[in-house]
């Protein structure tokens, strides 16, 4: 598990990516191969520029291939390959040019929709772009005429890919190697994020043409049960409702229509949140707003004793139960504000709907188009 936070604010450290650790494994193994030299730091110098120095765990030299290691140091980011081991099994290679092949760990794509074509290994562009930066760096240095088989791994990669979205996104056997910047800052859950966007591009894809976003394995369960949904339309967007609302509006766009129904799902706190209007709904961005609740249940036409103990609920959990218990549709408005918010992004071609569950995974709250535009705001 992720350790607890300090209870005092600290900096919190930045991390390296998956594909700044195997640059930086390309480059050992390249020093290695090329300088006689086994040096346990190394210098790789990211996109923007900036040099790093990574700690080199392991070598293994022959005469034309070597095989280096690193520990990934995801600083304070809560990331799934957080000191995972990453490998390079480099090879020279008659065949010019660098080439890239799935070692241990590293999942093959199998669908459509994804940055790289199906049967590839899951090294993402800029990760190949800073390996094949550096190794043409060497071939220049030492005057080397031939190719590269770079062979890049993670060890029990296949274990924590079950943690990530890899399964459902087609990419079998491994994890991904990622970045775009090489730095990983903390809390921005860039991998994350970056999953979301490709859920979406690969069912539109394959064809799909309602997909369901939710927030956790409840809200998947209950929409998916519901609309007996294939497991390719269901996004699992935790916190992260941003990166679905504007990644859809961007494809859809610029790339042509292909979706015709978004559903968004998740917990009552969830969708409240939603509803003022808060894009990241975890609990270090953003708050639930409880006399926000009591105040639309007055609209709704509650009494001043049921606001006022809805104001001062433990939880917004306790607050529907009040309301529920007086007969009043609260669940059903929020849903309906949530909606007119998320509206915003969402081209018009698309219909959009808004299911609140509680916390037995029940369904107390929907709101479609028609619902948005009839009820409280």
């Amino acid at each position: 598990m992720w350790p607890e936070s300090a209870e005092k604010p600290t900096p919190l450290r930045t991390g390296l990516t998956t594909g700044t650790c195997a640059t930086a494994c390309c480059v050992a193994a390249a020093q290695a191969l090329f300088a006689q030299r086994q040096d346990k730091t190394v210098s790789v110098t990211l996109p923007k520029g900036k040099q790093v120095d990574l700690t080199i765990e392991a070598y293994k030299v022959s005469e034309s291939s070597a095989r280096t290691s690193t520990i990934k140091d995801a600083g304070d980011d809560p990331d799934a390959t957080h000191g995972a081991t990453i490998f390079v099994e480099l090879a020279l290679s008659a065949q010019q040019g660098v080439h890239f092949y799935a070692a241990e760990g590293v999942g093959i794509v199998t669908r459509t929709g994804l940055l790289l074509d199906v049967g590839e290994p899951a090294i993402n562009p800029v990760p190949r772009k800073m390996m094949t930066e550096h190794l043409e760096g060497f071939a220049q240095t030492y005057h080397y005429q031939g190719g590269f088989d770079v062979s890049v791994g993670v060890i029990n990669g296949a274990q924590i890919a079950e943690k990530t979205m890899n399964p459902r996104l087609g990419i079998m056997g491994g994890i991904s190697i990622l970045g775009t910047t090489g730095i990983v800052r903390p809390f921005s859950c860039a991998a994350y994020i970056a999953s979301i966007h490709q859920g979406i591009d690969v069912a539109r894809a394959n064809g799909i043409t309602h997909i369901a976003a939710t927030t956790g394995n409840s809200s998947e369960d209950a929409i998916k049960k519901h609309y007996q949904l294939d497991d390719m339309a269901l996004i699992e967007m935790g916190d992260f409702v941003g990166a679905v609302l504007k990644h859809v509006r961007k494809v859809e766009q610029h790339s042509g229509a292909k979706l015709t129904t978004l559903s968004l799902c998740g917990g009552f706190g969830k969708i409240s949140k939603l509803a003022q209007q808060h894009m990241d709904l975890n609990s270090r961005v953003s708050s639930i707003d409880l006399p926000a609740l009591a105040s639309l249940a007055t609209r709704l036409g509650a009494e001043v004793e049921l606001t006022e103990k809805m104001a001062q609920a433990n939880t917004s959990v306790e607050a529907l139960k009040f309301a529920q218990q007086a007969g009043l549709p609260l669940a059903d408005a929020i849903c309906a504000q949530a909606l007119h918010f998320a509206r915003s992004y969402i081209p018009s071609h698309i219909a959009l709907e808004v299911w609140a569950i509680d916390r037995r995974g029940q369904f107390v709250g929907h709101a479609t188009d028609a619902d948005s535009r009839g009820r409280v705001k």
